[in-house]
C-alpha cells in the first residue's frame, strides 16, 4: 500500500474512531431499542475535496448525508494528498478503505447492535473539474440471518397472533422498512399486503395507532418508490418543487414487470394517505408504458360504474383516485335522484366511502351550520335536501357511508374534515323529525377525539325544532357527540320543570363522564349552575340539585 494512502485513511480512522467511541456508548445506553433493529450505523462515506487550503479537506459522514445539510466531520488533509496524482491511486485508496471497513464491520468491536447487516462504503475524490465516485455494499451474513429470523419471530407472535397481541409502535416503523427490503421479502403485492393488512385490522379500534401504522409504510413505500425504482427511469429537475422527467433513452426494455406492478400497488397503497402522490405516481408508471396505470387514471379499477349518462345529469366515478364527479344539467330533483342513486348504487358495491367530489351546478346551497366546509361535497347534499321527496334515499345514502374514522376527501385534513354521511345526516336532522334516529345513530359514531364540525350543530337544531320532552333524546345524542373542545351553548336557558325533569331522565341512563359533559354545554360551569339554584324553589330546585350533582361528581 502507498505511504499516502496509509496516510490519507490513518487521518479518517483517527476521527472515526473518536466518533464511534462516543456512540457506541450512546448505544449501550438506550433502553427500548427495537429487537427488529439489527443495527444503527450502515453507511461511511469518505470525500476529499481541494477548496481553499493547501491540501485540502476530508470529509467524513458517517449517515447519508441530505443535499442541504453540511454534517459531515471536517479533517485538513497532509502533504500526502499530492501523490494522489491519477486515477489508480484513487482507485487503491478505495479498494483500501473497503478492506478496512469490512474488517470492521465484520467485528464487534462496538457492540453487538452497533452496526446494521449491511453497509455502504462510498468513497468522492474531487480531481481539477472531475468527482471520482466509487460505492460498495457489504454484507455481514450471519448477522442477516439472525435478522430473518427474529423478523420470521416477530410476525408470528406479534402480527399474526390474535389480540389483544399487539407490535409496539417501535418495532412497527422498522418492520414497514423490511416490508420493501428484498433480502426480507419478495416486492410483490401478494407478499406485503397481507401483513399490512393484518396489522390495519388489529389498530382499525384504535385509530392514533392506526394512522400511525399507515404513515409508517406510507413512508417506507415512498422511499422505496423514489429511491429504488424511479431513480433507474427518471432524473429529477428543479430545486424546490421537484418533478420526474422520464430519461430519453427507452428505459421501458429494461423494466421488469414485477417491478412496475408493485410500484402500481406501492401508488394505490400511499393514496390512502396521499392522494396527490398516488395521482403523481400513476401518471409516471402511465410514461412507463403501464396499460394498467393509464385505465387506473382513466375509469379506476373497473370494478365499478366509471360512466353513467342520463338526460338530466351525469356521473363519473374513480374507485383508484377515490373522486366521483357529479354534473347536473337540470336542476330538478330528478336529476339529483339520479345522482343519489348512482352515488348509493356505488357504495352499496364497495365504493371507497371517504371520496372526493367534484360537482358542475347551478345551484349553491349550503347548511345554516358554521364549521362546514363550503365544499363542492357540502353543496351537492344541501342542493339535494331542498326536495323533500330525495329525503329517503339521502337517509339511505347515509347508512351506506356512515363509518368511524374514515373522512371525505372534500377538504385536506383539518378541524373541517367530516365523517362520510354528515352534510346528509346534519342537513336531514334539521328538516324532518323523522331522521331524528338517524342523528343520534351519526352522533354515537362520530369520532369526537378527531373531529369537531358538528359542535355547532346543537345550537342550529335547537333554532330548527326548539326544545321539547320529545326532542330531549336526541338534543343530547347531538351534545354528546361534540368533540372535547366543544364550548357551552349560547342562548340557551331550560326553566320549564318538565324539560328538566326529561333532561335528568335521559342523562340517568348515561356514565358519569358524559353526565358531566352534557351538562356543561347546556350551563356551562358548576358555579353557574349552583348560582341559579339559589334563585329557583322546589320542585325545580330539586331537580337541578340532582344535576349539579353530577357536574360536581
Amino acid at each position: 500500500m502507498k505511504q499516502c494512502v496509509e496516510h490519507f485513511l490513518a487521518a479518517v480512522w483517527e476521527q472515526l474512531t473518536a466518533v464511534y467511541q462516543q456512540e457506541s456508548k450512546r448505544i449501550s445506553d438506550l433502553k427500548e431499542q427495537s429487537r427488529l433493529q439489527a443495527g444503527i450505523f450502515q453507511y461511511l462515506k469518505v470525500a476529499w475535496k481541494k477548496g481553499k487550503s493547501p491540501n485540502g479537506m476530508i470529509l467524513i459522514d458517517v449517515y447519508e448525508p441530505f443535499s442541504w445539510s453540511d454534517s459531515s466531520y471536517k479533517v485538513e488533509a497532509g502533504p500526502y494528498i499530492q501523490e494522489f496524482t491519477n486515477v489508480h491511486h484513487i482507485e487503491e485508496l478505495f479498494s483500501a478503505l473497503c478492506t478496512k471497513t469490512e474488517a470492521m464491520f465484520q467485528s464487534e468491536q462496538y457492540g453487538p447492535r452497533f452496526f446494521d447487516y449491511r453497509f455502504q462504503v462510498v468513497l468522492e475524490f474531487e480531481d481539477d473539474k472531475t468527482v471520482f465516485q466509487y460505492q460498495k455494499e457489504l454484507l455481514n451474513n450471519r448477522k442477516l440471518e439472525s435478522t430473518k429470523q427474529v423478523l420470521a419471530t416477530f410476525i408470528e407472535t406479534k402480527v399474526k397472533a390474535e389480540l389483544p397481541v399487539r407490535p409496539s409502535d417501535n418495532d412497527e416503523f422498522f418492520f414497514a422498512q423490511y416490508l420493501v427490503n428484498p433480502h426480507f421479502f419478495h416486492q410483490t403485492a401478494e407478499e406485503v399486503e397481507p401483513l399490512i393488512h393484518r396489522l390495519q385490522e388489529k389498530h382499525r379500534a384504535n385509530k392514533e395507532r392506526l394512522d400511525q401504522w399507515i404513515y409508517y409504510y406510507t413512508m417506507a413505500f415512498k422511499h422505496w418508490a423514489e429511491e429504488h425504482f424511479l431513480t433507474h427511469y427518471f432524473e429529477q429537475t428543479g430545486d424546490y418543487m421537484k418533478e420526474w422527467v422520464l430519461i430519453t433513452e427507452d428505459p421501458v426494455q429494461q423494466l421488469e414487470q414485477e417491478k412496475l406492478d408493485f410500484f402500481l400497488y406501492v401508488a394505490l397503497k400511499i393514496g390512502q394517505k396521499e392522494p396527490a402522490t398516488r395521482l403523481e405516481y400513476l401518471e409516471l408508471a402511465k410514461q412507463l408504458g403501464s396499460q394498467q396505470a393509464a385505465d387506473y387514471l382513466e375509469k379506476g379499477s373497473g370494478r365499478f360504474e366509471s360512466i353513467r349518462k342520463r338526460d338530466v345529469f351525469q356521473g363519473q366515478a374513480n374507485d383508484i383516485l377515490q373522486t366521483i364527479d357529479i354534473r347536473v344539467m337540470v336542476e330538478e330533483e330528478a336529476a339529483y335522484r339520479e345522482a343519489l342513486c348512482y352515488i348509493n348504487q356505488l357504495l352499496e358495491e364497495g365504493f371507497p366511502k371517504g371520496y372526493k367530489l367534484t360537482l358542475k351546478s347551478k345551484a349553491k346551497n349550503y347548511l345554516p351550520i358554521k364549521k362546514l366546509a363550503k365544499s363542492k361535497l357540502h353543496q351537492f347534499f344541501a342542493n339535494c335536501l331542498e326536495f323533500p321527496n330525495l329525503f329517503p334515499l339521502l337517509a339511505d345514502y347515509a347508512q351506506l357511508a356512515m363509518e368511524e374514522f374514515t373522512w371525505y376527501q372534500d377538504v385536506e385534513p383539518s378541524e373541517k374534515s367530516a365523517m362520510p354521511g354528515t352534510y346528509a345526516v346534519l342537513g336531514l336532522g334539521l328538516s324532518s323529525r323523522d331522521y331524528f334516529t338517524l342523528v343520534q345513530r351519526y352522533m354515537l359514531l362520530v369520532d369526537t377525539e378527531h373531529q369537531s364540525v358538528q359542535d355547532p350543530y346543537a345550537e342550529t337544531f335547537l333554532e330548527a325544532h326548539g326544545l321539547s320532552m320529545e326532542i330531549m333524546p336526541v338534543f343530547v345524542a347531538i351534545l354528546l357527540g361534540a368533540s372535547e373542545s366543544a364550548k357551552p351553548l349560547k342562548g340557551i336557558d331550560i326553566r320549564e320543570l318538565d324539560l328538566l325533569v326529561a333532561l335528568r331522565q335521559e342523562l340517568e341512563k348515561k356514565e358519569d363522564y358524559q353526565r358531566a359533559f352534557a351538562l356543561y354545554r347546556i350551563f356551562g360551569s358548576s358555579k353557574k349552575l349552583a348560582q341559579r339554584l339559589k334563585q329557583e324553589s322546589a320542585p325545580i330546585k330539586d331537580e337541578l340539585e340532582k344535576l349539579l350533582q353530577w357536574m360536581d361528581s
